[in-house]
């Protein structure tokens, strides 16, 4: 089958739709498709990964960088486009970063409810929003294309303020590599991570974000300073982000300096997860937040919000916590507290990573084929040989 993937960045090191899709990539080579790759930006090893690379001009416009996408995309002969939110030609659109305008109205919840209102009547008038609002338009139009939801959540954001219809969407939640995220890790990494961080008996909270107010880091560190004022033994380490200053600085000004270390960006974050005693995301809007699963999958007890898609696939408390309000650190800092039991901790490991190796990355990749067949079952590839995909089939 000759498939193409469109996204901004074909680069792992990016985030999560990067990740993703490079993963998603070696996935359909090793099972013998031909990939074609259109994007904007391109990682170093993409040339010996055996992908087809088609690079497209970096717009600051995100309608002339769609249509630059289309123009590429109607040159080959594909059986499948897979967009995964950058444009509009596609037989199957991902958006991984959930709904635009259900994230842009979680954002808001980061600001004083009392400038909400302004915010809203601003985002009405701005170029950029105006821009979006076009882009999504056509992004959601009934046009034929299948929309894959991330979660129960995303596929609820995209009826309210997309009007895509139910019997338009399949929902798959992501996949973990079960293999590369697992508790075997703990006995090769977890004293060294430890004590580089200086740690001894504490107990280890982790977070992997680039976000940081999204996530809701700043949550965190109030919750954490709740602990270590209860003389708790507790740490957490923040690893990703850049501009961790402030957040620094918040930590000190709560009086939880010495109990939290920003790691910053990493290539491998598996030595953090074997380091780790617990997961925390307190998020305000993840659609389904890979970063939880590799750490469902590395086998530690996670704590995360409603407002993340993953949250449907865990039971509270079996794997961890899930918690109403991610701006309050009172649930969380309570939460945190019950883990320091060690018995406890233990217990929801292993349901956590029970629960990952029934979402694994074969089993996402396998979802995702079984949408493409359907296509080629109901009709002819967009732009290619009729005889190529009944071949693939």
């Amino acid at each position: 089958m000759r498939v193409g993937l469109v996204l901004d960045r074909f680069d792992p090191r990016q985030g999560g739709v990067e990740q993703w899709t490079h993963q998603f990539a070696c996935g359909l080579l090793a099972a013998g498709h031909e990939v074609h790759v259109v994007a904007a930006h391109f990682s170093a090893d993409q040339a010996n990964m055996g992908i087809h690379a088609h690079q497209v001009p970096s717009y600051r416009s995100r309608l002339a960088r769609a249509s630059s996408a289309e123009k590429t995309l109607k040159e080959l002969r594909l059986d499948v486009i897979h967009d995964m939110g950058v444009g509009w030609y596609c037989d199957v659109f991902h958006p991984h970063g959930g709904s635009r305008v259900a994230a842009f109205e979680q954002n808001l919840l980061l600001a004083p409810a009392w400038l909400r209102p302004w915010k809203r009547r601003v985002a009405r008038v701005l170029r950029r929003y105006r821009e979006f609002d076009k882009l999504l338009t056509r992004q959601y139009a009934d046009d034929g294309r299948i929309v894959l939801a991330l979660s129960g959540m995303v596929e609820q954001d995209l009826t309210r303020f997309h009007g895509v219809q139910p019997n338009r969407m399949r929902r798959i939640y992501n996949g973990v590599d079960t293999e590369r995220f697992s508790p075997r890790h703990r006995r090769q990494y977890r004293d060294d991570v430890r004590r580089q961080l200086g740690l001894r008996d504490e107990v280890l909270f982790l977070i992997v974000a680039h976000n940081y107010r999204l996530k809701g880091v700043p949550t965190l560190l109030e919750a954490l300073a709740r602990l270590t004022a209860a003389k708790h033994p507790v740490h957490v380490a923040i690893v990703g982000g850049k501009r961790f200053a402030p957040y620094q600085r918040l930590a000190r000004r709560l009086g939880a300096g010495n109990a939290v270390s920003f790691i910053g960006t990493v290539d491998d974050p598996v030595p953090y997860y074997a380091a780790a005693d617990v997961y925390v995301q307190p998020t305000f809007y993840d659609p389904c937040s890979l970063v939880v699963l590799e750490a469902l999958a590395s086998g530690l007890p996670t704590i995360t919000t409603r407002y993340n898609g993953v949250a449907e696939l865990m039971s509270d408390p079996r794997q961890g916590f899930i918690i109403d309000d991610p701006s309050d650190p009172l649930p969380l800092a309570h939460c945190m507290e019950q883990l320091l039991d060690e018995r406890l901790r233990k217990l929801m490991g292993a349901s956590a990573r029970h629960l990952a190796l029934q979402q694994s990355f074969q089993r996402n990749l396998d979802s995702v084929l079984d949408v493409y067949h359907e296509i080629a079952s109901q009709r002819p590839p967009r732009l290619s040989l009729p005889t190529s995909l009944q071949r693939a089939a």
